[in-house]
């Protein structure tokens, strides 16, 4: 009876663990293997941190630019609702911003080319939409490098540890599964890393994109509304 437990105990042991041990992996893999992986979980872990911080950005941004455009809208004295401290936070004050510092370029001449005046207010309050937006898409950059790259990386770490498994099958003269087996693991969990830190930063990538493009859109309908103001005040001028 305890010949047959013995027994038992022993074929289980050689089955090896009943479950993957990513930990064990990691330290028996090649050092080339092991630097693979390093770096695909750094690239994971700064994608994250991107993530959270573009969140919590674009929620201040939407929740200031509501108030800030609020204040705009409702203050007699637009100059005041323009303070530095305000252009310095918040897009929509810097869109507006632009449109009436050009406002009062254009009107110190006389007489006042209106048209060119409106053609210029406009042309400044685009360019500064279009800054916005371009400082705002300029963060995601690595989220998009991350992306596209990590799964060929993870693919290269695959790569080197299936070469490193055939050179074990030469150097030991045996291509039984025991000495190829924990090779191929290895290299396939560098693929498996590899797709954990790609898949989130191409969602987080497509996801806020498209809510640039929807924070811009707003940017560009409150600078024609902001234009169509100061177009009223040109033609009283």
């Amino acid at each position: 009876m305890v010949i047959e437990v013995l027994s038992a105990g022993a074929g289980q042991a050689a089955l090896g663990p009943a479950r993957l041990d990513p930990v064990e992996l990691f330290l028996q893999a090649d050092l080339i293997v092991q630097a693979v992986m390093v770096g695909l979980i750094l690239a994971s872990i700064w994608t994250w941190t991107i993530i959270v911080s573009f969140n919590l950005r674009m929620a201040k941004l939407r929740r200031k630019s509501r108030a800030y455009e609020d204040e705009f809208w409702t203050s007699k004295d637009r100059e005041k609702a323009l303070g530095k401290a305000q252009r310095g936070e918040v897009p929509a004050a810097r869109v507006a911003g632009a449109g009436l510092d050009e406002w009062r370029r254009s009107t110190k001449a006389q007489p006042i080319d209106r048209e060119a005046t409106r053609q210029r207010i406009s042309a400044a309050m685009e360019g500064q939409v279009a800054q916005e937006a371009d400082d705002l898409a300029g963060k995601l950059t690595f989220l998009a490098t991350t992306g596209s790259v990590a799964p060929f990386v993870g693919l290269f770490g695959t790569v080197w540890g299936i070469m490193n498994s055939f050179f074990q099958i030469g150097t030991q003269q045996s291509a039984s599964l025991a000495v190829v087996a924990p090779g191929i693991a290895e290299a396939l969990f560098a693929t498996a890393i590899g797709l954990f830190a790609a898949i989130p930063a191409v969602i987080a990538y497509n996801r806020f994109t498209a809510s640039v493009n929807v924070y811009e859109a707003h940017l560009q309908r409150f600078a024609d509304k902001v234009h169509a103001g100061l177009s009223r005040e040109l033609d009283r001028a």
